[in-house]
């Protein structure tokens, strides 16, 4: 999974600079073997300005508050919200977008379709990231929009996120696969467990409201592994209408998973069903998965180091849960050169 590591732009000028980074990725993309890229990753951040995808998730969660409440810039998308999705962020009516806005807008949309075509164009896939629930529903709006016009058989150009510590995951992804069922539109779903656990929590805090996320990691757990069950019947029932990339770091969920996979019939449909893990993360669960017949990804960011540096910093920052599986990842190596040693010397 080639990740250009870029995020969070402010301006038109920087948006258009992404951009062309992002295009650059799927043009490289095409030069490789086939079965060495397997998606290209956007973050939504970086090709549209944050206070847009602010001011936009502002409006729609107004509109799920009041459903008279018109967006004239509202294209046809899938549900966003559930019925309990958080909407604290908006405490009062927001001001319709400005003319100015409506045109960065505009420059928005054009930017997402532009790379959607030319992932179109290579045969790509491209999965767009989950970011803070400040901004997730501009960012599910744009998925969602984008995934009506481009998803058009069984293999669907532009995936989602889902973020299963979040309390709504679940009714979330429920709602909206029933909406895109019904309307005919092909799905495709990358799960996590999420990374803004911190920031999700002070700001709700801060609003006077309990957090989004699950109260314990038990429960993201078992948010996690309902929503890959779910899926995955998805994909043994129905008619091509569902691809999932089940990226954990967890090891008891990946067993789970491919468990309901090969007791659904689904362990080989690898254009259906994918595995992730960070590169340089988890190994043991990658190779194993691969070793059972499972088509595997490493998530690989790459960029200039001045861009680069800081995403990775704050990947580092998000992930600190993690270091815990790179110590198992770790022992495991310590014991194989172990064997190494002795299949040497004797």
């Amino acid at each position: 999974m080639l990740v250009y590591g870029v995020e969070d732009a402010h301006e038109n000028d920087g948006c258009d600079r992404n951009l062309k980074g992002f295009l650059h990725t799927v043009d490289v993309s095409k030069s490789l073997p086939p079965s060495s890229v397997s998606f290209v990753i956007v973050k939504i951040t970086a090709i549209c300005p944050m206070t847009l995808l602010e001011r936009m998730s502002d409006l729609l969660r107004w509109q799920q508050k009041d459903p008279s409440f018109v967006l004239p810039w509202k294209q046809d998308s899938l549900p966003i919200f559930a019925e309990s999705s958080p909407l604290y962020h908006t405490q009062k009516r927001p001001e319709p977008l400005t003319p100015e806005e409506e045109s960065d807008l505009q420059l928005a949309n054009q930017r997402l379709l532009e790379l959607c075509q030319r992932c179109e164009e290579a045969n790509m896939p491209l999965l767009v990231d989950a970011e803070h629930t400040t901004v997730q529903p501009a960012i599910d709006y744009f998925t969602y929009s984008s995934s009506i016009r481009h998803n058009k058989d069984d293999n669907p150009i532009v995936f989602g996120t889902i973020q299963t510590y979040l309390k709504d995951a679940k009714e979330r992804l429920l709602l909206t696969t029933k909406a895109a069922e019904k309307m005919g539109v092909p799905l495709g779903f990358k799960l996590v467990r999420g990374a803004y656990m911190s920031t999700e929590s002070k700001l709700a805090e801060s609003f006077g409201y309990a957090s989004p996320i699950h109260n314990t990691i038990q429960e993201t757990h078992n948010c996690f592994n309902g929503c890959s069950s779910f899926l995955l019947e998805k994909i043994a029932n129905g008619p091509g209408s569902i691809s999932v990339v089940l990226a954990t770091h967890n090891i008891e969920s990946g067993k789970l998973a491919a468990a309901k996979a090969y007791e659904l019939g689904v362990g080989k449909v690898n254009h259906k069903l994918e595995f992730a893990q960070l590169y340089g993360m988890s190994e043991a669960l990658s190779f194993g998965l691969s070793n059972a017949g499972f088509q595997v990804s490493k998530y690989m960011p790459f960029g200039p180091v001045d861009m680069v540096m800081p995403y990775l910093l704050r990947r580092a920052e998000e992930n600190r849960g993690l270091l815990a599986a790179s110590g198992f990842d770790r022992q495991l190596m310590r014991k194989e050169l172990g064997r190494r040693l002795k299949a040497a010397m004797f």
